[in-house]
Order: C-alpha cells, then sequence, then structure tokens
C-alpha cells in the first residue's frame, strides 16, 4: 500500500468537524502528510440575479465566511501542522459529484467523511464515494475519539483482503503498539447433512479448512513483524457484516479495515458487497475501504455514472 501523502476532508459545519479534524490530524502525523484539503460543499448557492446586482459581493463574502470558519476549528482541533501544507476550499453542488473531481484533480490518496448518527443528514454521500473515489476513504462516525490500539480486518483470502490487512499491517508499523485481528467468517452450507455429518462435525471442518487459508494466504504477507491475530466466526444468521461488525465492538477494536473491488468498465459501481453492507450498517466506529491508488473506471464511466 501507498502513504497518505495528499488527503481530502469532507466539513459540513457541524459538531462533527471536529472529530473529522482530529483524525486528519492523526492519519497526518501516521503518514507523514504533505497537504490536506478541507473542503467544505454548500449544496445551493443560487442567489437571485436582482439580489446579486444589489449585492454583487455577497457570494464572495459567503465563501470567505465559510473558509473564515473552517481555518478557526482546523487551528483548535488539528494540533502540529509542521511540514503539512493546510488548504480551504469551498465549493458549491453535489457533495459527492465536487469531491470526486478534487480527488481526481490532486491525485489524492484518502478522502475522509464524517457518518451521522444522530446529527442530521445521511450516508448516501460515503456509499457514492467509495465506489467511484479513485483512493481509499475513510467513514468517521459522530463522536468517535481518535485513537489506534487494535485494528480488525475482515479477511475472504482474497487479493482486496490481501490489500486491505497491508494496509493494516503498514499503519500498525508507524504507529506501533498495534494489534490486528483477521477475521473470516465462514457459512456452513445448507446441504451439509447429505454427507452424513453432523451440523457441528460440518462447522468443525468448514473452520479447519479456514485455518488452513488463513495459513496460505499469511504466507504471502509481509508482516513486518506486527502482531495479528486470526479469529474465525460461524455465521448464523446469513449476515456477516453483523458478525463483523458485532466482533469488532466485541474485541473493542478503534477500527476496522477492509478492501474495496478494483474498478474496470466492467465492474463499475461495484466495490463488493461486504464493503457496501459494511459502510450502510456499520455507524459505531470508523470504518477504512482501501483501494489501490489509480484503480477507477475511466473517465467515461465517470461522467455517465455522474
Amino acid at each position: 500500500m501507498y502513504l497518505i501523502k495528499k488527503l481530502i476532508v469532507c466539513l459540513d459545519q457541524t459538531t462533527l468537524d471536529k472529530t473529522l479534524i482530529q483524525y486528519a490530524s492523526f492519519v497526518a502525523k501516521v503518514n507523514q502528510t504533505k497537504k490536506v484539503y478541507f473542503v467544505n460543499v454548500i449544496k445551493n448557492l443560487s442567489v437571485p440575479k436582482e439580489v446579486l446586482e444589489e449585492f454583487p459581493n455577497l457570494v464572495e463574502n459567503m465563501i470567505n465566511e465559510r473558509q473564515e470558519a473552517m481555518e478557526t476549528v482546523v487551528k483548535e482541533n488539528f494540533g502540529n501542522t509542521k511540514n503539512i501544507s493546510l488548504n480551504y476550499i469551498v465549493k458549491e453542488g453535489s457533495l459527492s459529484k465536487k469531491v470526486l473531481k478534487l480527488a481526481e484533480e490532486k491525485s489524492a490518496d484518502m478522502i475522509i467523511i464524517g457518518r451521522k448518527v444522530d446529527l442530521p443528514g445521511t450516508g448516501v454521500a460515503s456509499l457514492r464515494l467509495a465506489r467511484r473515489a479513485s483512493c481509499s476513504l475513510m467513514i468517521v462516525p459522530e463522536n468517535s475519539v481518535a485513537k489506534l490500539s487494535k485494528i480488525l480486518v475482515p479477511s475472504d483470502f482474497s487479493e482486496y483482503s490481501k490489500d486491505a490487512l497491508e494496509e493494516a499491517i503498514m499503519i500498525a508499523n508507524k504507529h506501533g503498539n498495534v494489534e490486528i485481528v483477521c477475521q473470516n467468517v465462514f457459512t456452513v452450507p445448507s446441504g451439509y447433512h447429505f454427507t452424513g455429518k453432523s451440523y457441528e462435525e460440518f462447522t468443525q471442518i468448514m473452520q479447519m479448512h479456514a485455518e488452513i487459508n488463513y495459513k496460505k494466504f499469511i504466507r504471502k504477507i509481509d508482516t513486518k513483524g506486527v502482531k495479528i491475530t486470526p479469529i474465525y466466526t460461524k455465521d448464523e444468521d446469513d449476515d456477516p457484516v453483523q458478525e463483523i461488525v458485532s466482533k469488532a465492538m466485541e474485541i473493542e477494536a478503534d477500527g476496522i479495515i477492509i478492501g474495496a473491488k478494483g474498478r474496470t468498465a466492467a465492474t463499475a459501481l461495484f466495490i463488493g458487497s461486504m464493503a457496501e453492507r459494511l459502510i450502510q450498517y456499520n455507524d459505531s466506529m470508523p470504518l477504512l475501504v482501501t483501494r489501490p491508488k489509480g484503480k477507477n473506471a475511466g473517465i467515461l464511466d465517470y461522467i455517465l455514472e455522474i
């Protein structure tokens, strides 16, 4: 994986901004980030022509006011800004469209966006960004605390899981004293009884194969001496995402990292059902959806999707 040299942080002038800025500071410190772009997107700046004629500086003043407000809250919550270029951008229009375009223009490595729980708003933008962004996406629920001692990485032993685990290893290696828990959720097939085995016996068989596959999987990865604990969870209710979030809360993880599928013209708008469900279901802890930089659809797909 790669270091987060250029970071985009989506702010909206709510109390969630403080949390996002603190996470941005945390990410910047671990990754030696060079540039942070704080972005505020105003949904609608349409002002009647007559009003603009009477007050020609109205829009400019509004934008300046937003930028000054961002600068104030960043100064209060970002911490040490040495060797980091902080930039403040105010745009008008759709959040996802403007942030995606900015990410392309700036060649961003990560986008940080908030997940509202009690505050008004939805998580639609998070899903759109996860589907279309050409870089990794961190989704931070309100009231989250920027700390790192344990990370949960769900794994089906695929290449996407490998990306996520390598990202977790890099973070843990740079931060220090971080444990990674690698969780495989397995299901006992409905036709197990045709084998002559009991449910309990077939559960043991499925877990044994999961353990074998993990050993093959981990051999291909440079763990850099980071402690990785494999765990195996039987899916009881055909909802692996619920098992993932429940396990993350049980072990008191500070965040979840999952890999998104690379995007091609044939897989446009598809990041993997597991990642999509996690984005929709999880409002308990930070979620990092990793994507190798630049693995996005071509410009034609981008235009058609938006």
